[in-house]
């Protein structure tokens, strides 16, 4: 038992920190919220020196990974076999979830852009027109991003909308309204996980107990839950009915309608349905219709930032590491096309290995969590945020080898990277350091070597698990 408890204590330790983070209050991992104390979120208020918080939110981050690892390798392995164990993760992390929903949001400076963008709306202003800056009601609320119009689909700013119609006037009462409908939607998607896997253990490792899913996504309150909520019911409403098939394709526009890569997740029921091409046609006419009536009450200029946004190259990326020589070779600019060109062929390789490595029979789940795991591992732009969708996806599939612990080590590396949540209440040397050193420097190194390990293991995977022919009907059996 001494080992079966090892690794959930160790993660119960990395929630537990990302606990008292928030309850401490403002700092370097806190963003501050204006508005009377008395009025939800809570915390102290005692303002923690930026060093000592962002260590603490490293420790969390390292122990979560560590025990995370652990516990899936336990379960790999078969050696724990209790039957309500899945039953109790599942339980633990929306307790979490609830808990956290209750402090100031952590990780991230982002719902301060989620509430700017909901009270322009409520003020009878275009988020995707007006930026932040050019309201006086608004502009001190965001962090960073005064400047820009706001990047999110329509279903994520009708979201932003209701939360600005509830907050009123208050920073604070309007990133708690968003506080609460993303811990319900953080809760949904771990119960229709729960329901779809039978109560498996991995699957509320995976998400639902996942102490980095929980930092990001619970403490961190992005509006990628959302998306995975809606893949994940889409995946799970299937395509044996003319209804279920037009729901699962309304359940993926909305999905797109949050953020525009969910839509890869459609390659998925179109698998399932490669041979039945009516069916299909009405998957992609309802999704296609959804996406596009959402877009279309959102306005004509909804997608101008999503078109600017997949051309950008963020830092922690491996493709950081060839920007320099390609613009050197090619100028200014000119090195974009070809590193867009690259990820392309990347993720259509990666995504082919991922699926020759899993078993069984290729389902619709086990495609859409190939190819959104080839385009976490292989896209120029990708903030560890987004890896939620990978680890909602690949919980709800067969396990496939060492695969969970590639994704654990990604995401692990990727949020260190990232850290801290703000560039104020911390010592400018660290500051820089972080940014210089660990993000553009350690970071895509190390996410290459583990993007590169990833495609050889797919690789051999399929070497080491192909089928070994039966024996010949006549062989007498064994005794």
């Amino acid at each position: 038992m001494t080992f079966v408890r090892s690794p959930l204590a160790l993660m119960g330790a990395s929630v537990l920190l990302i606990v008292v983070i928030g309850v401490l209050g403002p700092s370097a991992m806190v963003p501050g919220l204006d508005g009377p104390a008395w009025q939800p979120p809570y915390s102290l208020g005692l303002r923690p020196a930026g060093t000592f918080v962002i260590a603490m939110a490293a420790v969390a981050l390292v122990l979560g990974a560590v025990g995370l690892g652990a516990a899936l390798r336990a379960v790999r392995q078969g050696r724990w076999a209790q039957p309500a164990l899945g039953r109790w993760l599942t339980l633990a992390g929306c307790v979490a979830a609830g808990v956290l929903a209750l402090l100031p949001p952590s990780g991230s400076s982002d719902h301060l852009n989620y509430a700017a963008y909901g009270r322009i709306a409520a003020l009878g202003h275009d988020p995707y027109t007006t930026t932040p800056a050019e309201l006086p009601q608004v502009a001190g609320w965001p962090e960073e991003w005064k400047n820009t119009p706001s990047v999110y689909g329509p279903v994520a700013s009708a979201i932003h909308l209701l939360a600005g119609l509830a907050g009123g006037g208050s920073v604070r009462l309007t990133v708690f309204a968003l506080e609460v409908a993303n811990a319900a939607a953080f809760i949904l998607t771990a119960l229709l996980i729960h329901r779809l896997t039978r109560g498996d253990a991995r699957a509320a490792l995976l998400w639902a107990a996942n102490p980095l899913v929980i930092y990001h996504l619970a403490a961190g309150m992005h509006v990628d839950t959302f998306a995975a909520l809606a893949v994940v019911a889409a995946l799970a409403t299937g395509v044996g009915t003319a209804g279920r098939r037009a729901g699962t394709g309304a359940l993926i526009g909305l999905a797109m309608a949050v953020k525009i890569n969910a839509g890869l997740v459609a390659l998925g029921p179109a698998w399932a349905l490669r041979r039945a091409p009516v069916k299909l046609a009405v998957v992609a006419a309802v999704a296609t219709a959804t996406v596009a009536g959402t877009y279309t009450l959102a306005g004509p200029y909804s997608l101008d930032q999503v078109a600017r946004a997949s051309r950008s190259l963020s830092h922690a990326t491996p493709w950081q590491l060839f920007q320099g020589a390609l613009q050197w070779l090619l100028g200014p600019g000119g090195y974009t096309i070809w590193i867009q060109l690259a990820s392309l062929a990347m993720i259509a390789a990666l995504a082919a290995l991922l699926l020759r490595a899993m078993p069984g029979e290729v389902s619709a789940a086990q495609v859409a969590a190939a190819v959104v795991v080839a385009y976490l591992f292989a896209a120029p732009y990708a903030l560890p945020w987004y890896d939620g969708l990978a680890f909602a996806l690949v919980a709800i599939i067969p396990a496939a080898g060492a695969l969970d612990g590639f994704l654990v080590a990604r995401l692990a590396a990727l949020s260190l990277a990232y850290l801290p949540a703000r560039v104020v209440d911390q010592p400018p040397e660290l500051a820089e350091w972080l940014l210089e050193v660990v993000r553009k420097q350690a970071a895509p190194w190390i996410l290459l070597a583990v993007t590169a390990a990833l495609a050889v293991w797919a690789w051999r995977a399929r070497r080491v698990a192909a089928p070994v022919p039966p024996p010949p009907v006549s062989a007498a059996p064994r005794t």
